[in-house]
């Protein structure tokens, strides 16, 4: 079975971070498995409280996953500090990761900040470069690029700068672009653009998007499809994972998504198994 490591913080509402990664992962028929960075205290309406994993304990969780599972794509998401991105990259370097899926995660949904100032630099600096496609969204692109975001056009520029801080691959999520009645994205291969769209959906129920999306898009890879189908497939769960996301109405701020889309999977019929004493 194709297996994803995935590095990354805690969301103990459920809707973000390694608990979407999860889900999303095994909904995409892949096996998910992780190496948590940090604890958040959060909910629907917000951040209250981050706790750091210890760094020696990151490392310590990548390498016994590794010695004895292995992974075919690693997959970071919230990497809150300079110190925690650097061993993450001496680590895919170590281990000579070729598939390594990079969300910038830097500000949660209700606006707390989960990258610490002095980070954004290490990030560009040592993870990017060995990043096989970083996956921002237009808030993340505007800050790791300096560039104003606003048209489509935009977006494309802001993949052509971050495409020279070394990944092969850039996707541009612009979900909620201001004034674009699609939500849209941008992969950029280093020569080519390709634009990725789906209706735009109003709700609240959107937490954990560039989470879900970016796990959806390693699963994909770690199954093996090419990058553009392994976007356009990531777009499409997304898309519906976002659709079937009211039928849960969890919490009173930004809902989560619903992964599964609302469907239990049922149990093997074992009434034959079933002995009288």
């Amino acid at each position: 079975m194709k297996r994803v490591l995935v590095i990354a913080g805690s969301d103990s509402g459920g809707g973000a971070g390694i608990q979407a990664d999860i889900k999303t992962i095994a909904a995409r028929g892949v096996y998910g498995m992780t190496a948590i960075t940090a604890l958040t205290a959060q909910n629907t309406m917000g951040v209250e409280d981050v706790f750091e994993i210890p760094l020696a304990f990151v490392g310590r969780q990548i390498d016994v996953v590794m010695k004895d599972i292995g992974a075919n794509v690693w997959k970071t998401g919230m990497l809150s500090s300079r110190e925690i991105i650097g061993l993450v990259a001496g680590r895919a370097r170590d281990y000579l990761v070729d598939r390594l899926i990079v969300d910038p995660v830097m500000v949660a949904k209700g606006g707390s900040l989960l990258l610490k100032t002095d980070a954004k630099d290490a990030l560009i600096r040592e993870l990017f470069p060995v990043a096989f496609a970083i996956t921002p969204n237009h808030h993340e692109a505007q800050e790791l690029t300096g560039l104003e975001i606003k048209t489509p056009q935009d977006m494309e520029e802001a993949a052509r700068k971050l495409h020279q801080m070394g990944p092969r691959y850039v996707i541009v999520k612009g979900g909620d672009l201001p004034k674009e009645q699609d939500a849209l994205d941008i992969l950029y291969d280093g020569g080519s653009f390709f634009t990725l769209r789906a209706r735009r959906r109003q709700t609240y129920n959107t937490h954990g998007t560039g989470c879900t999306f970016a796990s959806a898009f390693a699963a994909e890879i770690a199954r093996g499809q090419p990058v553009l189908d392994a976007a356009r497939l990531a777009k499409r769960y997304v898309t519906a994972a976002i659709d079937y996301a009211d039928e849960m109405d969890i919490g009173n701020g930004n809902g989560p998504l619903n992964h599964f889309f609302g469907k239990v999977t049922p149990l093997p019929d074992e009434s034959s198994q079933t002995t009288k004493s």
